[in-house]
């Protein structure tokens, strides 16, 4: 008993009691419970939580909370990861469609929202080819196929085509347990391999593809970089070296940059529509031969962000040029429906490599790329997309489906859109008259906005933009006059993007400087996204125009 007594005491002088039977909040019988469990050698319930302060309760004084943060900051040490200690590699990465710009612009839509008045009611995103969320439609049979592989229960609704559920039943069939939710194999669905292997034989007029060279990836984006990273080796002179147009999309430089390979720059001619030119591809070659050693050529075909088309004589052109100088060829061929031009014509660099016959498809390496993110689908949320890798070396092969294999597998669902792009209705099937229309909607759309951009822009002083003839983008060239350069140099910014900078807050209009692409000296760009709709794209090309005017005549 005595030991019980001295227990309670204790407990209650721990609860805040004063003296006999007077404790604080009316604990004096939780004490004793309390006590009495102790002294019995059991273990105590855990104690409720404390109800919340309740008015009169004595709470931390502001001395006392300043005392604790004091306490805490002297406990508290070094960060093990800083930016001197981080990653050097992935600190040099810089990826402009997504960059300062945009921050601002997020920046700014937060202000819209909390009612700060503007000269603009909204942010207009023009800077990423993100067709839906500038409004463009799904197609409706895509989006059909991949419902049904998400919820197969939908297979019996009389909703849905026959032809829909047709494909949808092969790729599930093709999936462990018949769901999407299962991991595939690393290389991709094999049903859906053999469908874009089909898709590539009729595509290019009947040139063999194999399903064991094609790879489904997490977006044509994955590809890339999965490549780059299997061919990046060497130190010192001896490291590779990543042959890129300039201007490029900014995949390409921050792919380079992280893997710490070395960027080899060749200038597209501005002055000729954006061609290719193989006499500068050979400047930029022996150039970069003093200090690397170059052995990958990146050609994007339609361009992105100066939308050219190239013809078929510059492909050979090119693909001797691969062949003759040993390098590896990666084609980015995701805006391949995207060709509005008269006279221009999509001509794949599998195409023409094996009609330059035996020897040029026997031997040059070449890795192509295709997303559904692009085109007239522009299901950029999927992730979707292939690599078709040709003469690969068959133990590179392994060691390319094992780099793979340590991300698993791309998304699943997004193997599926994949499927459908290279896999549509065909005539005679339920739905190919819904979907024709719709994909010729979208592709005639683009093509009147292309021309529609052009025009406009052209009738701008101090602006001049090359022909659109494929992809999805204007990337026109502006007059920045001197004084505006002097003080975008005040600000430590480029010119243009001190201009783009100023556009924004100005209209609500987000561009991406045309540095973030590379662009020669002394020239300016941005480039312009000419997704959205018709109405709203006149609108934002006659906001543009009158802000040029203003800046000129403000700066000259």
């Amino acid at each position: 008993m005595h030991r019980f007594v001295l227990v309670a005491k204790q407990t209650a002088a721990s609860l805040g009691c004063k003296g006999p039977g007077v404790c604080r909040s009316g604990r004096r019988d939780m004490a004793l419970r309390r006590a009495a469990s102790l002294a019995a050698g059991r273990q105590p319930r855990c104690p409720r939580l404390p109800r919340p302060a309740r008015e009169g309760t004595v709470r931390w004084s502001s001395a006392a909370k300043a005392s604790a943060v004091k306490i805490n900051e002297k406990a508290s040490r070094e960060k093990i990861l800083t930016l001197e200690s981080m990653n050097p590699q992935v600190k040099a990465v810089e990826y402009a469609v997504r960059g300062p710009i945009v921050l601002k612009a997020g920046e700014i839509e937060k202000e819209l929202r909390k009612g700060i008045k503007k000269p603009f009611t909204e942010v207009i995103k023009a800077n990423i080819g993100d067709a839906h969320a500038m409004g463009q439609r799904p197609i409706t049979f895509l989006r059909q196929v991949v419902a049904l592989c998400t919820y197969p229960n939908l297979l019996d609704s009389p909703s849905f085509p026959e032809d829909a559920k047709k494909r949808a039943r092969r790729i599930l069939q093709g999936c462990g347990g018949n769901s999407l939710g299962s991991y595939s194999a690393s290389q991709g669905i094999n049903c859906i391999r053999e469908d874009v292997a089909s898709y590539i034989e009729r595509r290019d007029g009947g040139v063999p593809a194999d399903p064991d060279n094609i790879y489904l990836t997490t977006g044509a984006s994955d590809g890339i970089a999965t490549i780059l990273k299997i061919l990046v080796s060497g130190g010192g002179k001896s490291r590779t070296g990543v042959m890129i147009p300039i201007p490029q999309y900014p995949l390409y430089s921050a792919a380079i940059s992280e893997l710490d390979a070395i960027q080899v720059n060749y200038y597209l001619d501005e002055e000729n529509c954006w061609a290719l030119n193989v006499n500068e591809l050979r400047r930029s070659l022996n150039e970069a031969k003093a200090y690397c050693n170059p052995k990958v050529l990146c050609i994007i075909n339609p361009g992105n962000p100066t939308g050219q088309v190239q013809n078929r004589k510059c492909i050979e052109d090119v693909i001797h040029f691969a062949w003759e100088e040993k390098l590896f060829l990666l084609a980015d061929e995701v805006y391949q429906d995207n060709v509005y031009s008269e006279g221009c014509q999509f001509h794949s660099f599998k195409k023409i490599l094996y009609e330059m016959g035996p020897e040029y498809y026997n031997n040059v390496e070449l890795a192509s790329f295709h997303s559904t993110s692009k085109g007239y689908m522009g299901e950029c949320g999927y992730r979707g997309g292939y690599m078709e890798v040709i003469n690969l070396h068959p133990e590179i092969k392994g060691q390319l489906v094992k780099l793979l294999s340590v991300r698993l597998c791309p998304p699943v669902s997004g193997q599926a859109a994949m499927d459908i792009v290279v896999n549509p209705p065909i005539p005679g099937e339920e739905s190919y008259s819904q979907f024709i229309k719709e994909k010729e909607c979208v592709l005639n759309n683009l093509a009147k906005k292309a021309k529609l951009t052009e025009d406009m822009f052209n009738k701008v002083p101090g602006i001049h933009c090359n022909p659109l003839q494929g992809a999805m983008y204007a990337f026109p060239r502006i007059f920045i006059p001197s004084k505006a350069i002097e003080e975008a140099k005040a600000h430590k910014m480029a010119p243009d993007m001190f201009y783009c900078m100023k556009l924004l807050e100005e209209t609500g209009i987000c561009v991406v400087p045309g540095s973030g692409f590379g662009q020669r000296e002394g020239s300016y760009h941005f480039r312009m996204t000419i997704l959205p709709p018709v109405e709203k794209l006149k609108i934002l090309l006659e906001k543009v125009k009158d802000f040029h005017i203003k800046f000129l005549e403000k700066y000259a």
